[in-house]
């Protein structure tokens, strides 16, 4: 098919890789050119100036930028995504943002004829380097199907959750679990350390029951270690909570847990740790007096 892909960071960059080297013919579009050069020359296809001129001409669009500010001026912006795609084409943004700024795109597509996904990922780096990325789709069931298969191209789990804005609220499900599930693991090896017992072995067994995580068995060893300069940023992970936080505000929820760990990760953020991974957490308690 006749790709196009907007937004070549840590995620982009591998996915819109794993389009090409299924045989797609796919078209880049990066803020920095230089990033969009060094794509094509990793993976083939082409890079152009402008979000327009990547999509002209595309069956579907894909993007995954920063925020929702990033995402309005890369759909409706000038020389925007809208100005470039063709009628019954399919927009899939990738980008983990609001449920609102979702449904305004959706709308803001419709108007051109234009369909849209909202279907932010997990999986981190790794993931979207290894092509087993868990997709969540927010959208109708038709375009849904019409995508899927160039989705799964980067994913082990490809899942309509229902209407547009969808996808976006399931990704907020999934950053408040992990939230928590960090916390919880950062206090239960600061106390295993504390008390005496080897946190490696702790986790060793208990990673074998009920406790069993992919953060235990994928962060648990680095914490250990003290090791933090790689994966999913504290930076980042503050953009997710406050859109969590926000929208818990509009529908109602409770979460007091997750607001209390937003602020912990503040602290990270003012010890100067706002590009170190999430797991970065366990500084806190191991640092405390």
């Amino acid at each position: 098919m006749k790709l196009a892909f907007l937004g070549l960071g840590v995620m982009g960059y591998p996915m819109a890789g794993h389009l090409s080297r299924a045989g797609h013919d796919v078209t880049v579009f990066n803020r920095t050119a230089a990033k969009a050069a060094k794509w094509t020359e990793a993976f083939g296809g082409k890079s152009v100036a402008t979000p327009a001129a990547a999509v002209r001409g595309a069956e579907i669009a894909l993007m995954c930028v920063g925020n929702d500010d990033d995402v309005r001026a890369v759909i409706t912006g000038a020389d925007g995504a809208l100005s470039g795609l063709s009628a019954g084409t399919i927009l899939v943004d990738h980008t983990t943002a609001s449920a609102q700024v979702a449904r305004e795109m959706h709308a803001a597509a419709a108007a051109k004829g234009v369909a849209f996904l909202d279907a932010p990922v997990s999986g981190g780096q790794a993931g979207a380097e290894n092509g087993k990325l868990t997709i969540m789709v927010g959208g109708e069931p038709a375009v849904f199907a019409r995508a899927e298969a160039v989705l799964a191209t980067y994913a082990r789990a490809v899942t309509l959750m229902g209407a547009s804005g969808s996808g976006q609220l399931t990704k907020m499900v999934n950053q408040i679990c992990i939230a928590g599930l960090v916390q919880a693991l950062s206090e239960g090896i600061n106390f295993a350390s504390r008390a005496g017992l080897d946190p490696a072995r702790v986790l060793d067994v208990i990673s074998k029951g009920a406790a069993q995580s992919w953060q235990m068995e994928s962060r648990g060893p680095t914490m250990i270690a003290d090791k933090f300069d790689f994966g999913f940023a504290v930076d980042w992970m503050r953009k997710d909570l406050a859109i969590c936080l926000a929208e818990a505000r509009a529908n109602g929820a409770a979460l007091p847990g997750t607001a209390l760990v937003d602020q912990f990760y503040a602290r990270v953020q003012a010890r100067g740790g706002g590009r170190w991974d999430t797991s970065s957490l366990i500084r806190l308690l191991r640092d405390a007096e």
